[in-house]
């Protein structure tokens, strides 16, 4: 690294320092510390003034894309899935079947299964009202309950195919599928055990969260069990969008490219156009049928958005942080610092992903730079298995979320957590699942040369 390398990299470094004890140290304003601290950022590496606010915009525009719609429709289902009795269905199910001192597991169960063909963000949104009725059913802290489930929706988001950001990978090194689903399942299951249920026992009593979640109490409401909806019913509610996205993938091998069915099906199963249908549906199922009217639906997916309208500003505003980090070359200059480093082709396809993942903060935007880097390296070299390249390109890609990563934003305010709490959770969780993912590939790759 040349002297403006490593001129850039500080200068990175000490933007998330400087985030960090500015929004944890100085309780200031986090969209406001995101926004001061790219912007000051960018014009300390050099980009030209009259560039910077349009890529910090840039920023903002892509993430909020996709996330604010996510966020405001998966919302709307899990409120009518409160309001309805919905979740605290499937919570009672939950702890029945489970017991109540295994509920963290069961939590990572419904993690793993729900998260497999969606994106994090939605799988999320999906799962987190459930979460909140089982912390309350069981008188448990989120972190004991919820880590074990953004640890599951984690390991398969980053290792499984289908999963979206797992089968770019496996394009990219011409990894035969069925092998790399056998494999990440023999590497995912344990790490999301260490990650998820093993690593929230020991830490929840070590965490105290605030008693009182503004987000939270809109998505429970505690009736008789006798009044609540059926639990089939309910989950076929929830898993509606998940079963769309499934079918738009098997879309290819359904009907011819270029078919209407199969135009039909692709467009069916996007991640937004799910989401609409499933909120859709719970108006029905869950409103209507359950005898709310159209004036109280309409109240309810319209109050429900105002708690999240501070998650989605932060989750734009980190977004903004990351563009900076990459159009200032800081990204950059991190890569290409991995790259010259002289090590096994698989730890460098996890060292790139990883690189990538702490100076752009998104798992998938890791996962297809690292892979697009290494393949053609692995290609003309050798060496090593493309599944396992797979895995390792995986695990990189979620280490350490931090203050730029949406995830990180929507973990702190939905659990309510502050800062340094959802670095002493939520990103250690990450680390664990990226640091023993790589180390099970590894282990994985002596033994299937």
């Amino acid at each position: 690294m040349d002297a403006h390398g490593l001129f850039l990299f500080l200068a990175g470094l000490a933007s998330i320092l400087l985030l960090i004890l500015l929004i944890a140290r100085y309780k200031m304003n986090p969209f406001i510390v995101l926004f001061l601290v790219s912007l000051a950022l960018a014009l300390v590496a050099g980009m030209p003034a009259k560039t910077v606010v349009k890529s910090f915009e840039e920023g903002v525009g892509n993430v909020l894309g996709h996330i604010a719609i996510v966020i405001a429709l998966g919302t709307m289902l899990g409120k009518m899935m409160a309001e309805s009795g919905g979740a605290e269905r499937i919570a009672l199910t939950l702890i029945r079947v489970f017991g109540e001192k295994n509920v963290h597991w069961a939590m990572m169960f419904i993690g793993l299964v729900v998260g497999l063909p969606v994106f994090f963000e939605v799988g999320f949104v999906l799962l987190i009202p459930i979460a909140f009725n089982v912390a309350r059913r069981t008188n448990t802290s989120m972190v004991l309950v919820g880590i074990p489930m953004v640890a599951g929706l984690s390991v398969v988001h980053g290792l499984v195919p289908p999963h979206p950001a797992a089968l770019l990978a496996v394009t990219a090194y011409k990894a035969d599928i069925g092998r790399t689903i056998m494999y990440a399942l023999l590497i995912g299951v344990p790490t999301a055990i260490v990650a998820g249920p093993l690593f929230a026992k020991l830490l929840s009593p070590r965490i105290r969260l605030p008693e009182h979640n503004p987000i939270a109490e809109q998505f429970i409401e505690e009736r008789h069990e006798k009044d609540l909806p059926g639990f089939g019913l309910t989950v076929f509610t929830v898993l509606f969008p998940v079963v769309l996205m499934l079918i738009g993938r098997w879309a290819d091998a359904i009907f011819r490219p270029g078919s209407v069915a199969h135009a039909a099906l692709r467009f069916a199963g996007g991640a937004d156009i799910s989401l609409l249908a499933a909120a859709l549906l719970s108006f029905v199922v869950l409103g209507r049928m359950r005898g709310f009217s159209r004036e109280t639906i309409l109240k309810f997916s319209e109050e429900c958005l105002a708690p999240t309208a501070s998650i989605t500003l932060l989750i734009g505003a980190g977004g903004g942080f990351g563009r900076i980090l990459q159009d200032s070359g800081i990204s950059q200059t991190i890569v290409q610092s991995a790259l010259h480093a002289h090590i096994s082709l698989l730890v460098l396809a996890w060292l790139v992903a990883a690189v990538v993942r702490l100076a752009t903060g998104s798992a998938t935007v890791a996962m297809t730079t690292a892979a697009g880097i290494i393949a053609p390296i692995a290609l003309s070299i050798g060496g090593a298995r493309p599944e396992f390249l797979t895995l390792a390109t995986g695990a990189g890609s979620l280490v350490f979320s931090h203050v730029n990563d949406g995830g990180f934003w929507m973990v702190k305010e939905y659990f309510n957590m502050s800062v340094p709490d959802t670095m002493k959770t939520w990103s250690i969780s990450e680390t664990i699942i990226s640091f023993m993912a790589l180390g099970l590939t590894l282990g994985l790759a002596a033994v299937f040369k």
